[in-house]
């Protein structure tokens, strides 16, 4: 029987990596699994070990039966016993076969459940910075194949390899005490070199083998990062070409696999030799015994069914090596996630944000940049008292959304301290940070669930009707009613059913059901229209009052009642104070009042409405 053709390839290793890595690393992280289920393991091997006695059982019994039929004055009731006695052994070697994988199931399912549950904690606790370099198909994929190795591993070690060692070990007995000790020399000899030749033509596979492995993830990663940018792709009209690079790399991959593929018929070739020239050599010595009278016929069918029952498990052990390594190399990669560096942790005596109404926000000369080479923030100084409203206004790249990020501590501060209620926040537990900020951002993604999911987000114990009152605070229950699905249409891959302005104010309703504790207003209404500005503008003021509010805004229009209003230019706080004040300086922000005023105006003469007031 020649080896089985090889499953969906291994995923790929980091380049500039050693060929030999450290992928057995991951059978000691699974031992807690395997001992937490220790009952049901022990259990299954011992069904293992029953059907095993059971299945070399089988050969040993069909030679009585046909010595006891070869023999000329043989009652019937004697083979007629025996091939019941027979028939009850195969079936327990199926039995407990079955048994076994039924026991074991549960500790594979769990440890498959655990790591992934593990990996995926881990990737939501590591840095924006690592978010925003992955690539989503590669990571996702790591994933799907780390944890379906976990299975592959646990199976193929336990019920695999262990099985053909224990069924090699009780064939060399039988032939050992039954015959001389060339059947056992050619039977040793024979399973040694298929070994040696399956494990060096399975390490020189390797290196093939992840060459169509890095490919299949390239390819993989194009196809969802193309998809992702689905509507990308259309405005630029940019199908085609989208194909061509997706083809690029499957004609790249289909190279490599089929490399591969060659490669596994020569394995498959050479195993089949060595099993074939054992099996041979072991028929003549047993014929030559037949013939000689030292061995019955039923010796020589013994030795064709032990052969049979060792070979055809030992066939399948260049695949089973192979799944081994691919699921070693699996795990591997998948755990290299969890190596992932934090960079934001808490710190052991990180203490919870006090309880208590609105807090204070302080920027204490912050410095600040993302990658070293470019500084983002120089020496940000500003205070947000408890209960007032402060906003950010300035040119695209001064920093404001950086100011947001900062105090969600996303980032930690190059220089100076951001501080709540007084405590730097790289003091407090990040979590209760989290729980008492609540942000509309600029670029509202949505997951691919129901309007109610999305709002509900905000806070998921929240009844229908507080989800329903936030979606009406931020004016967008009426949208919601007049859809066929009402609050159980589905918005799409991030949000694409919905228009711009449609998930702004699902973000608003989320935000306002979360009910924090400061509120961070990221280019709010930046999506809307003049009249549902308007409208939404009002209620945020409405919710606003009694929160501290950190407010970033391009529309100046939206900012006039500001307790204080902070001018960002190139990273550094140019100005500061109310919209009276600074108007009455006549600086930065007067004369950014003075041109978003000329254009509202040119905008009232083409439709007709009237400008804001200044």
């Amino acid at each position: 029987m020649s080896a089985q053709h090889e499953a969906v390839p291994a995923a790929m290793p980091v380049r500039g990596e050693p060929v030999r890595r450290r992928e057995w690393r991951a059978v000691p992280m699974l031992l807690p699994y395997l001992w937490e289920f220790r009952s049901r393991v022990l259990a299954a091997l011992a069904f293992l070990v029953t059907a095993k006695l059971a299945n070399v059982g089988v050969p040993l019994l069909l030679k009585e039966v046909v010595d006891s039929l070869d023999t000329a004055t043989a009652v019937l009731a004697v083979p007629l016993a025996l091939l019941v006695a027979y028939g009850a052994l195969r079936f327990s070697a199926t039995l407990f076969a079955e048994l076994r994988d039924v026991v074991f199931v549960r500790v594979a399912q769990r440890a498959m459940r655990r790591v992934a549950l593990t990996v995926f904690r881990h990737l939501h606790s590591l840095s924006l910075r690592f978010h925003l370099e992955r690539h989503t198909g590669g990571v996702s994929r790591d994933i799907e194949r780390g944890t379906s190795g976990i299975s592959t591993l646990l199976s193929y070690l336990l019920f695999s390899i262990l099985p053909v060692m224990l069924e090699f070990a009780l064939v060399a007995a039988v032939l050992y005490a039954k015959f001389d000790w060339r059947f056992v020399a050619v039977t040793f000899i024979a399973v040694a070199l298929y070994i040696v030749f399956t494990f060096f033509i399975t390490e020189w596979r390797i290196a093939i083998r992840r060459r169509a492995n890095e490919l299949d993830s390239r390819a993989n990663t194009r196809a969802i990062d193309s998809l992702l940018n689905y509507e990308t792709v259309k405005y630029f009209n940019n199908e085609d070409y989208e194909a061509r690079r997706y083809d690029e790399n499957l004609k790249s991959f289909e190279a490599a696999a089929v490399k591969s593929e060659a490669s596994l018929g020569l394995l498959n070739i050479g195993q089949s030799l060595i099993i074939a020239g054992a099996v041979t050599l072991l028929m003549v010595l047993a014929a030559e015994g037949v013939a000689a009278n030292n061995l019955t016929l039923g010796d020589l069918v013994l030795v064709n069914a032990l052969l049979i029952q060792l070979y055809i498990p030992l066939n399948f052990l260049g695949t089973v090596y192979r799944q081994v390594k691919q699921s070693l190399i699996d795990m591997d990669r998948m755990f290299r996630l969890l190596e992932e560096n934090r960079e934001i942790e808490d710190r052991p005596d990180a203490l919870p944000l006090p309880p208590g109404g609105a807090a204070m926000i302080r920027f204490e000369r912050v410095s600040f940049s993302y990658d070293g080479k470019r500084q983002i923030l120089f020496d940000v100084s500003f205070d947000v008292p408890p209960g007032t409203k402060v906003a950010v206004v300035g040119p695209s790249g001064s920093g404001k959304s950086t100011l947001a990020r900062l105090l969600y501590r996303f980032y930690d501060v190059r220089g100076g301290a951001v501080l709540v209620t007084g405590m730097d926040v790289r003091n407090l537990q990040q979590a209760s940070l989290r729980a008492a900020i609540g942000i509309v951002p600029q670029d509202t993604v949505l997951f691919n669930d129901t309007i109610y999911y999305n709002i509900a987000y905000g806070r998921p114990d929240a009844s229908r009707e507080e989800v329903i009152a936030a979606a009406q605070a931020a004016h967008i229950h009426d949208f919601i009613e007049s859809l066929p699905e009402k609050y159980e249409a589905t918005v799409g891959e991030r949000g694409l059913k919905l228009s711009g302005g449609e998930k702004q104010r699902v973000a608003i309703a989320r935000a306002l059901l979360k009910n924090p504790r400061i509120m961070i207003f990221d280019e709010a209404t930046s999506a809307l229209d003049s009249k549902s500005e308007k409208a939404i503008q009002a209620e945020l003021n409405r919710v606003a009052r009694g929160r501290t509010t950190l407010v970033i805004a391009h529309r100046l229009s939206t900012v006039m009642d500001a307790d204080q209003i902070l001018v960002m230019d190139h990273g550094r706080i140019v100005e500061r104070g109310t919209q009276r004040e600074l108007l009455e300086r006549g600086g930065a922000y007067a004369q950014m009042w003075a041109l978003q005023q000329q254009e509202e105006a040119e905008r009232a003469k083409k439709t007709g409405a009237q400008p804001v007031a200044g």
